[in-house]
C-alpha cells in the first residue's frame, strides 16, 4: 500500500475528525476507496473506536432510485436512527463513475432528495468528515493520468494544517468583522454584493475542531444574505451528472431572477426550481489551498483552490449563523465557482480590496 494512504487515513482520524476511543463511527465507502478504507478501519481499530462501514455507490442508487415506483418514504427510521446515534461520519469518495446517476430524472432525484432531509441533517449533527481516494476515474475527470493525478490528491490532502490554519484566520476576521462583500470582474461582468452583517466565518482548516468538515479543505467560508447583481461562474463542473460550464445567475431581492448556461442550462434549472431556497445563496466560500491549483471537476478540491470564490445555492450552514437565525434553508446545497486570478479582479469588504486578482493583500505578488 502506497504510505500516503496510511498518512491521508491518520490525518482524517486525527486532524479531522478528532477520533476518540469508544467513538461511535459510520465509515462510508465509495466504490474505488476499498485501500483507504482499510487504513482508516486499521486507525479506528487502533484508536479503540467502534466502526460501521456501509457501502457507498452510484450505481447502486440509480438502481434503487430508477426502480422504485412509489412515493419515497420520509426518513425511514432505522437509517436516521444510525446516523442519530453516531458520533462521527468518515465519508469516503472514490467513484468508478461520476456520471453513474446522469440519466435518472430529475423528479425522481429531488424527491429522493426531498425524503432524507431529517437524515441529512442527522448525519450534519455529527462530527462528519469526507474525504477522497484518488481513482482512475476521477483522475480521468480531471484530465490527469493516474500517477499525476495521486500526487495532485496528496499534495492538497496532506499540508501543514496548522500554519494554513493561522494564515486562514486573517480572513475569516475580516469577515467577522465586514457588513458587505463584493465581488468585481471586468473580463464577464460580475458585480455583485452580499450582507454579511453578524455572520460568523469558519476557518474551514479540515478539522471538526474549526467547524470544518471536508479533507482536503482550506477555505474560510460564511452565509451571506441580500444578494444582488450579477455574477459569471466559468470554473466547469458537473452538477447532477451533467457538465456545466459558463453559468450566468442574476439576483433581485436576493434570489435568482435569470440564470443561463454555456452548458448544462439544464442541470442549473433542476437546482434552482428544487425548492424556494435553491434561488438563494447559502454560502459564499473563499479557496486558501495553494496545494490545488487547478479545477479537476471535483468540487471537494475545486472550492478549496487557491484564488477562487464559490457560492452555494441552496442550504446555508447553522454555524455561520447567529442564535435563533434559521438561515436559508433548501434540500440542496451546490456549488458554483468563479476564478478571480484574472486582472481585473477584485474581491472587497466593505469597500475595501481583501483580494486583487487572486492576490490576498497580506502575500507577496
Amino acid at each position: 500500500m502506497d504510505p500516503r494512504v496510511r498518512e491521508h487515513a491518520e490525518t482524517l482520524v486525527d486532524w479531522s475528525a478528532r477520533i476518540d476511543p469508544g467513538d461511535d463511527v459510520v465509515l462510508s465507502v465509495g466504490e474505488g476507496a476499498h485501500d483507504l478504507a482499510v487504513a482508516v478501519a486499521e486507525a479506528l481499530g487502533e484508536r479503540e473506536a467502534n466502526l460501521l462501514a456501509t457501502y457507498d455507490s452510484g450505481e447502486v442508487s440509480r438502481a434503487y432510485i430508477s426502480s422504485y415506483e412509489g412515493t419515497f418514504e420520509d426518513d425511514p427510521a432505522f437509517e436516521l436512527a444510525l446516523y442519530e446515534r453516531a458520533d462521527s461520519v468518515l465519508s469516503l469518495g472514490g467513484s468508478r463513475n461520476v456520471s453513474a446517476t446522469a440519466d435518472v430524472p430529475g423528479d425522481r432525484r429531488q424527491a429522493y432528495s426531498r425524503s432524507r432531509q431529517g437524515i441529512r441533517e442527522a448525519r450534519l449533527d455529527t462530527d462528519w468528515v469526507k474525504t477522497v481516494h484518488p481513482t482512475r476515474a476521477l483522475a480521468q475527470r480531471a484530465g490527469m493520468a493516474y500517477e499525476a493525478y495521486q500526487d495532485f490528491v496528496y499534495g492538497a490532502v496532506l499540508r501543514d494544517w496548522e500554519s494554513l490554519a493561522e494564515e486562514m484566520s486573517q480572513l475569516k476576521d475580516i469577515l467577522d468583522a465586514g457588513s458587505e462583500v463584493r465581488l468585481r470582474k471586468d473580463a464577464d461582468g460580475t458585480d455583485l454584493t452580499m450582507s454579511i452583517a453578524g455572520r460568523t466565518a469558519i476557518n474551514s482548516a479540515a478539522s471538526v475542531a474549526y467547524d470544518s468538515h471536508n479533507l482536503p479543505s482550506g477555505e474560510v467560508f460564511t452565509a451571506p444574505e441580500a444578494t444582488e447583481g450579477v455574477v459569471h461562474f466559468d470554473v466547469p463542473m458537473t452538477v447532477q451528472g451533467r457538465t456545466v460550464r459558463d453559468v450566468r445567475l442574476e439576483f433581485e431581492d436576493g434570489a435568482v431572477i435569470d440564470w443561463a448556461a454555456g452548458a448544462g442550462e439544464d442541470a442549473i434549472t433542476e437546482v434552482i426550481e428544487t425548492d424556494d431556497g435553491a434561488r438563494r445563496v447559502g454560502e459564499l466560500g473563499i479557496g486558501m489551498n495553494r496545494g490545488i491549483d487547478r479545477p479537476t471537476d471535483s468540487i471537494l478540491f475545486d472550492e478549496k483552490m487557491a484564488g477562487t470564490v464559490h457560492l452555494a445555492l441552496g442550504r446555508a450552514y447553522s454555524d455561520c449563523l447567529p442564535d435563533g437565525e434559521s438561515g436559508n434553508e433548501s434540500t440542496v446545497h451546490v456549488d458554483l465557482l468563479t476564478d478571480m486570478r484574472a486582472s481585473g479582479t477584485e474581491l472587497l469588504v466593505d469597500d475595501e480590496v481583501v483580494q486583487r486578482d487572486g492576490v490576498f493583500r497580506w502575500e507577496d505578488r
